[in-house]
């Protein structure tokens, strides 16, 4: 596909609109030739750089760092999946992470609107909108429960450290030592059966339905919820402000938690067991699909909150250092918090007398609301205060990650509805996560969240993480996206990243996807689970051909005779494709027309490749 701006028939006088100096009175015309709806106001910006560099540290630092990288790099080899895993990083994540902080920079556009550089594919950001919302949905009402504990610890006694007499074949979670059990049922803690019993009030499965929420945790949601909109309702301007409690103070938390842990019983076996690689697991494949799959987890890559977020940027801010400096602070936040994670399960395998460090370790939310209240149940000295630091850490890491992701649906709302105020945008979605966010409160929530989750995100963002990349790198060209650097930084950009985006970074998350497919088993569930889940995905790919027909359609005129030639013309960039401020747009229209000026038509497809990675 050739990189080429489509210009009609009847073209825009330049010079006078450069003259005007006004956004709102710049008109573009369209393919038929009439004038196009005027181009929306001038976006809000960050208040300082800065606040654009803290905001996407809380926003990519969230529970997937706490929780989820300790317990799959152990699963995955321990140490060794560190190797993979900033192997991925370096070759997947970062390209990825500065690319999207390009793209939204430069353009000043969301998920949705950026895809003005090509049309057709603009059902690629209405599906990773749909993923996005599958996500909010899910992500509050895990900062509910987490409100919940962080609550809890102010009790005199930390209400999981003791069994409630109902509970049978329970062991207080505050004893030390190691449970002599000869029943043919193991006993099981008072802090996993507080999390089942009197916080979920869970069900063994769905087949058991969903049942009611408990309304204590409705009233956590709900504050969840009261957190996120008062944020965002006055814009991007208060939720900077806000990013630097939300990016700054979980690292003291992390910093105190982390030495407490160091200093407790048992806990270098702990961190050694996280960190001591098993060499031959780097032969195994799947832990290579599971350090891509980590990645993109845990730096928030292909949804769409990076770009909603770089959209508000000055046009000149240096992404290039951000990218840089976020993805390698994301990584050692995660080793950190690794090492806090694994230095009290070693401490709590130590007081039990547990040879084996694993088998005290629960996977998810196990290891968040099970595993690690439990231990902290143990400690001999304040373990309120440890409790207290822990659910405040988390809760502000995921209110942070929160933020994110509501940011990118009402970006993506209000750059196609531009007229309403952004307190009417942010009030609807509140009140649609809210309602959403109940069902996950139920019995069976937990149950119909991982259900969600794995098809409503995972297959989903990996699906479009792959036409993303192929629209950004072939159709739009990254040859075309070195050029918008240049021109919006003043910078080369290398042979690495030129690469990584058009060809290692492309096949690796195609091969990705198709081990996903390849590993797919359904859950053990009533199939209309099941169901709900391929239909989901089902519902956001097809809004890829959906859009295109309608970008076909739309891009139809007198001077093309055929439907080949509309939809040729669908995948070109608009006419108001490029920088937000007018003047440096018309600069760089001109600068664009004047490079395919020089650029040869008659190509050979190794010509094409050649030009698109290295020119």
């Amino acid at each position: 596909m050739d990189n080429r701006t489509y210009v009609a028939d009847s073209q825009i006088d330049l010079s006078a609109v450069a003259q005007s100096n006004n956004s709102l009175d710049a008109a573009a015309t369209n393919g038929n030739g009439t004038v196009a709806k005027k181009p929306s106001p001038v976006r809000d910006k960050w208040g300082k750089d800065v606040e654009f560099m803290l905001s996407c540290i809380a926003y990519s630092v969230g529970f997937g760092n706490v929780w989820k990288f300790p317990y799959t790099a152990l699963k995955n080899g321990g140490g060794a999946f560190l190797i993979p895993y900033l192997v991925v990083l370096f070759l997947v994540g970062r390209p990825i992470y500065y690319l999207e902080m390009v793209m939204g920079q430069f353009s000043s556009r969301g998920v949705v609107k950026i895809y003005d550089l090509s049309p057709a594919m603009r059902g690629i950001g209405v599906g990773q909108s749909i993923a996005m919302f599958i996500v909010m949905t899910y992500y509050t009402p895990i900062l509910a429960i987490t409100f919940r504990y962080l609550v809890a610890s102010f009790s005199a006694v930390l209400p999981w450290a003791k069994c409630d007499p109902s509970w049978p074949n329970c062991v207080d979670s505050d004893f030390v030592g190691q449970i002599v059990n000869n029943a043919s049922i193991k006993p099981k803690a008072s802090a996993e059966l507080y999390f089942q019993n009197s916080v979920m009030h869970q069900n063994a499965s769905l087949y058991e339905g969903l049942g009611l929420p408990d309304w204590k945790l409705v009233l956590c949601l709900l504050f969840a919820w009261l957190c996120v909109a008062t944020i965002l309702i006055k814009g991007i301007k208060s939720s900077g402000k806000a990013s630097y409690f939300l990016a700054i103070f979980p690292y003291v938390i992390i910093l105190i938690l982390f030495v407490h842990a160091c200093t407790l019983d048992g806990a270098f076996n702990g961190i050694m067991f996280f960190l001591t690689p098993q060499w031959d697991q780097l032969l195994n494949v799947t832990v290579w699909y599971e350090a891509v799959t980590q990645c993109f987890f845990s730096l928030s890559v292909c949804f769409g909150g990076i770009i909603a977020y770089a959209s508000f940027n000055n046009f000149s801010n240096n992404v290039y250092k951000d990218a840089i400096i976020i993805s390698w602070l994301d990584t050692f936040t995660s080793i950190i918090a690794g090492c806090i994670v694994f230095g009290v399960i070693g401490n709590l395998a130590y007081v039990t007398e547990q040879q084996d460090i694993q088998a005290v370790v629960k996977s998810g939310a196990g290891l968040t609301f099970m595993t690690y209240p439990d231990a902290i149940a143990k400690f001999d000295w304040l373990p309120q205060l440890f409790s207290a630091l822990f659910f405040l850490m988390l809760f502000i890491v995921g209110l942070g990650s929160n933020l994110g992701v509501t940011t990118s649906i009402v970006t993506a709302i209000k750059d196609q509805c531009p007229e309403l105020k952004n307190w009417q945008v942010v009030s609807a979605v509140a009140v649609a996560g809210f309602s959403f966010g109940i069902v996950y409160l139920t019995p069976g929530g937990m149950h119909l969240l991982d259900i969600l989750d794995y098809y409503g995100a995972k297959y989903v963002t990996l699906t479009f993480a792959v036409l993303e990349l192929a629209t950004l790198a072939w159709i739009y060209g990254v040859d075309r996206i070195c050029r918008d650097i240049k021109f919006m930084l003043g910078i080369e950009t290398s042979l690495f990243w030129r690469i990584c985006w058009g060809v290692v970074t492309p096949l690796v998350t195609v091969a990705i996807l198709l081990l996903s497919f390849i590993d797919y088993e359904a859950f053990v569930v009533p199939v209309g689970y099941n169901v709900l889940g391929w239909f989901i995905y089902i519902v956001a790919v097809l809004q890829l051909p959906g859009w295109a027909l309608y970008a076909t359609t739309r891009s139809s005129s007198k001077t093309i005779d055929s439907w080949w030639g509309s939809l040729k013309k669908s995948f070109y960039p608009l006419p108001e494709w490029g920088p937000e401020d007018v003047p440096t747009r018309l600069r760089y229209q001109e600068e664009v027309e004047q490079h395919e000026a020089t650029v040869p038509r008659d190509r050979s497809l190794m010509d094409v490749i050649k030009r698109k990675l290295l020119s």
